[in-house]
């Protein structure tokens, strides 16, 4: 299930793949190893999961491209629903970003 959340993530700008992944690479680990290595080893997704599994760490080009893409959100958000509705959305999309940005290289 979060290996498909995940996927789904990559697409839809205001779902977090990377996080779905994450979780899926968990439950991997204590349960299906060969998953878990499939995962690990894929060609795309593969390295950012080892470097945050390893170094805790976010690639430069991840973070813009994160950053990017919620700052879309917030700006779609924003426009399609308006003040004060927007408010909640950009507000946990800036708690979410200013995370990222934060996270070592």
């Amino acid at each position: 299930m979060f290996l498909a959340l995940g996927w789904i993530g990559l697409v839809l700008p205001m779902m977090p793949g990377v996080v779905f992944l994450l979780l899926a690479l968990f439950c991997f680990a204590r349960g299906n190893p060969a998953w878990e290595q499939r995962l690990l080893d894929h060609r795309v997704m593969g390295p950012p999961l080892r470097d945050w599994r390893e170094r805790r760490s976010v690639s430069r080009r991840a973070k813009r491209s994160a950053l990017a893409a919620m700052a879309a959100a917030g700006t779609l958000s924003w426009w399609s629903v308006g003040y004060p509705w927007a408010l909640a959305s950009i507000g946990s999309l800036v708690a979410v970003a200013l995370w990222i940005a934060t996270r070592p290289e």
